[in-house]
């Protein structure tokens, strides 16, 4: 059957939905080669992946996952990675003050593979607990308003493909679709990809599987954040309709960074930073970015009316220490569980 599916794209004919899913299906269960599946992502990517066959690869991910099973609404700040800037871990900060304000946050991360730090790196490094199964991230939830989803542990099926992505080394049709696998359903996300040009056909992915309200972001210069040294390209989806838009920093009040006071070159250096933005310390490009994207995210949670909004109440939480003393009940919670 995936011999069927691989002529098919190579002849130049997209795959529908089923089929897309069909063939991940043969992936996730180890029973492609590895060359049958670099040719297959090779050919796609080439092409240029269509919506379907997105929906197809997400929805078979979406089956294979672990899942953790819940009754909160829950917001997520993944992104794709690989946009090569080597900056400190802002969708991680700006989860942690999201948290703090009492949203759910399901973080869906990894550690570093085109990086200087992962989430699941910087996260270690500052002492704030990695949950090591479903039933402790559910917990988590519930007592810290954060858990985080470690994607090797909750992707466990995508063991298959992985050599083979290692070994062809650019990205792929998985780059797009791993931040719309939440292992928690997230229907509420804040995405960041490496290039815009990819945003409306996540968003239309989004959208068939079922999300409530999502953003996808990408900065000018490049990042796969909401940007503080340019301008961002956003793609909205909310109610089953699609918008894209342009924003500025000066929009929202805040003045221009600039990118190598948001670098780092290890996980320590990343999580410094992070420590420094969260107890109000931080450089002002450092502490203007983390609040953009967390306003941002506030926004797609339903915690603020506007992004503006949101960039408000997440200074104002930074400024009064209630993100510092989430920071530190967080820590605490780690060593008492490392204790146990």
């Amino acid at each position: 059957m995936f011999k069927q599916y691989l002529k098919k794209v190579v002849e130049g004919d997209a795959l529908t939905e089923t089929e897309a899913k069909q063939a991940m299906d043969i992936m996730m269960s180890g029973e492609a080669s590895s060359a049958q599946i670099a040719s297959l992502l090779t050919v796609l990517r080439f092409r240029g992946e269509t919506t379907d066959e997105m929906t197809g690869f997400a929805r078979s991910m979406r089956e294979h996952v672990v899942t953790v099973n819940h009754d909160m609404e829950v917001v997520d700040t993944c992104g794709t990675g690989g946009d090569g800037c080597s900056t400190f871990n802002i969708s991680t900060a700006s989860s942690l003050v999201v948290a703090a304000m009492g949203v759910k946050v399901a973080k869906h991360g990894n550690r570093a593979m085109s990086s200087k730090s992962g989430s699941a790196d910087v996260l270690d490094y500052l002492g704030i607990p990695t949950q090591s199964g479903a039933d402790e991230a559910v917990r988590s939830l519930r007592e810290h308003h954060m858990c985080f989803l470690f994607a090797q542990q909750y992707h466990v099926s995508m063991k298959h493909a992985a050599p083979t992505r290692k070994e062809i080394g650019f990205r792929t049709i998985f780059n797009l679709i791993g931040p719309l696998t939440n292992p928690a359903g997230s229907r509420r996300q804040l995405i960041g990809v490496f290039d815009t040009s990819f945003a409306e056909k996540m968003a239309q992915t989004l959208r068939n599987l079922g999300a409530e309200r999502a953003m996808i972001v990408t900065g000018g210069d490049g990042l796969d954040e909401c940007s503080i040294t340019s301008h961002t390209d956003a793609v909205f989806l909310e109610n089953g309709q699609i918008t894209r838009s342009r924003f500025a920093p000066e929009d929202f009040g805040l003045n221009r960074g600039r990118m190598e006071h948001l670098q780092v070159h290890s996980a320590a250096e990343s999580g410094e930073m992070i420590r420094e933005v969260l107890n109000g310390k931080g450089n002002r490009s450092a502490t203007d970015i983390v609040l953009l994207n967390a306003g941002a995210a506030l926004y797609v949670a339903g915690g603020a009316d506007t992004i503006a909004e949101g960039i408000h109440q997440a200074r104002g939480a930074i400024e009064s220490g209630q993100v510092r003393d989430h920071l530190l009940s967080m820590q605490q919670a780690g060593k008492v569980e490392f204790h146990a």
